[in-house]
């Protein structure tokens, strides 16, 4: 619809413009491109516009030399934002935040350090290496490699990725191979 719009701003008419896209495979009638133009934008699409100028205000700043920093506020995650957006007047729910910080590809930061799936043991010594990281097998059953992962929706049991393997469960000293 832009093309058409930069055709008829050149003096050309949306008729003949429709008919060259046709023939080169474009599908448009003039009449659907009247219609779109004497469309509304939706509701939804003027709040965003609103709530993303607020978000371009709120995070980021030109300073005196004109470069755009970013301000502290430009650290908030989608809580904190929303928080501070109401705080400003802007009555705005969480999930539009949301929407229009993925719009802007704007992250918050996280302090969280994320989850530790493997502690070291206090001397500091680590499993030993008995295939020195040789992974090929001469035959059948001769060596077998698995990979241990933390479910947290399993909080007694581990899961066992691979092979021959039954049952796992948490606490035990040893496994029962199938």
């Amino acid at each position: 619809m832009g093309f058409i719009d930069t055709m008829r701003s050149q003096g050309h008419a949306v008729e003949s413009v429709c008919r060259v896209l046709r023939e080169q495979g474009c599908q448009v009638a003039a009449r659907t491109y009247r219609a779109w133009r004497a469309r509304r934008p939706a509701a939804r699409t003027h709040s965003d516009a609103q709530v993303i100028d607020a978000i371009k205000d709120t995070c980021w700043r030109r300073d005196e030399s004109g470069t755009l920093r970013l301000t502290p506020e430009g650290l908030y995650g989608r809580r904190k934002l929303t928080a501070h957006l109401r705080r400003g007047g802007l009555e705005v729910p969480e999930c539009t935040v949301l929407r229009c910080m993925k719009t802007l590809n704007h992250k918050g930061i996280r302090r969280s350090k994320g989850v530790r799936t493997t502690i070291p043991a206090k001397d500091g010594n680590r499993a030993g290496d008995p295939l020195n990281r040789n992974f090929t097998a001469p035959a059948p059953n001769r060596v077998w490699v698995t990979d241990f992962e933390r479910h947290e929706a399993l909080l007694d049991r581990a899961v066992v990725k691979g092979h021959r393997l039954r049952l796992v469960a948490a606490g035990r000293e040893k496994l029962r191979a199938a």
